[in-house]
C-alpha cells in the first residue's frame, strides 16, 4: 500500500478517534453504549490473540467469496456481451435479485449450506456478483467506436476472430470498469461475509460481535468492528493499487493522487 494512502488513512483514524473520544467526554454516555477509544483498544490488546483467530476465519471467507463471485460475475458479464438475447434475458434477473434484501436471503442459505464456512462465501459472492458483472457489462459495451471498427478489420477473416478480439481488445479496453466493480467488491464482501456469520456461525468477527454483544461488552464489540473495517480498507487499496498498475493508462491524465 503506497504511503500516501497510509497517511490519509492516519489522519482520517486520528480525526474519528478525536471526534469520538469528544463525544464520550461531552455527553457522558454510558460504556455499555459507547465505549472511550481507550477501552476499545484495551478490549483489542486484551483479547488479541482471540480476535485475531475469528478475524483469520472472516478474512477466508471473504477472499473466497471474492473469487467465487469476481468469476462468476466477469463470466456473465463476458457471456451477456457476447449475445445481446442472452443479455436480455439475463440482466432483468440480474437485476431483480438485487431487489431481494441481503438479510433475507442469508438464513436461506445457512439452511441450505449449514452453518460451517460455506454458506457466509456463498453470502459474499452473491452480494458482490451483481457490481463486477454490471460494471464489466458496461466496459465491455463501452467500446470506443473507431478500436471496435479497427480490430474488426484486422481480425476479419482471422479463425477465430471473435475471440482474439475478446482477449486482445474488449477486455483489456475494460479493464479500468472491471476495477471499479473490485473496487465496490471489496468494500461490500466483508458484509455478506458477517451477514451470514450473524445469522448462524461459531466463528469469525460476526461471531465475536454477537458473542460480545449478548454479555454486553460493547469495548470487545468495537473491537472486532475495528479490525473488520481495517481488513476492509486493506483489501480496498490493494485492489486498487493493483488496478492502477495494470490499466496506468486510464490514468495518465489524473490530476487526483
Amino acid at each position: 500500500m503506497p504511503l500516501r494512502n497510509l497517511a490519509r488513512i492516519a489522519i482520517s483514524l486520528t480525526v474519528i478517534l478525536a471526534v469520538w473520544e469528544m463525544i464520550v467526554l461531552l455527553t457522558g454516555v454510558p460504556d455499555f453504549i459507547l465505549p472511550e477509544p481507550a477501552k476499545v483498544w484495551r478490549a483489542l490488546a486484551a483479547d488479541w490473540a482471540e480476535i485475531a483467530g475469528h478475524a483469520g476465519v472472516t478474512l477466508t471467507e471473504i477472499a473466497l467469496g471474492m473469487l467465487i463471485g469476481v468469476t462468476a460475475g466477469a463470466a456473465a458479464a463476458i457471456i451477456m456481451a457476447s449475445s445481446r438475447r442472452t443479455a436480455r434475458e439475463l440482466l432483468p434477473l440480474l437485476v431483480a435479485s438485487q431487489a431481494i434484501p441481503v438479510f433475507a436471503i442469508a438464513p436461506i442459505l445457512v439452511l441450505w449450506l449449514g452453518y460451517g464456512m460455506a454458506s457466509k462465501v456463498a453470502m459474499a459472492a452473491l452480494i458482490i456478483f451483481f457490481p463486477v458483472s454490471a460494471t464489466l457489462l458496461q466496459g465491455l459495451r463501452r467500446l470506443d467506436p473507431a478500436l471496435d471498427e479497427l480490430s474488426r478489420m484486422m481480425a476479419a477473416g482471422v479463425p477465430g476472430a471473435t475471440m482474439r478480439r475478446l482477449v486482445h481488445v474488449r477486455l483489456p479496453a475494460a479493464l479500468p470498469a472491471f476495477g471499479d466493480g473490485l473496487r465496490v467488491a471489496a468494500a461490500i464482501a466483508p458484509i455478506g461475509a458477517v451477514l451470514g456469520e450473524w445469522v448462524g456461525a461459531s466463528e469469525g468477527l460476526g461471531y465475536a460481535m454477537m458473542q460480545a454483544n449478548a454479555r454486553v461488552n460493547t469495548a470487545l464489540m468495537f473491537a472486532c468492528l475495528f479490525v473488520l473495517a481495517l481488513m476492509a480498507v486493506a483489501l480496498y487499496f490493494t485492489i486498487d493499487m493493483l488496478m492502477r498498475r495494470l490499466t496506468r493508462w486510464a490514468y495518465a491524465g489524473d490530476v487526483v493522487r
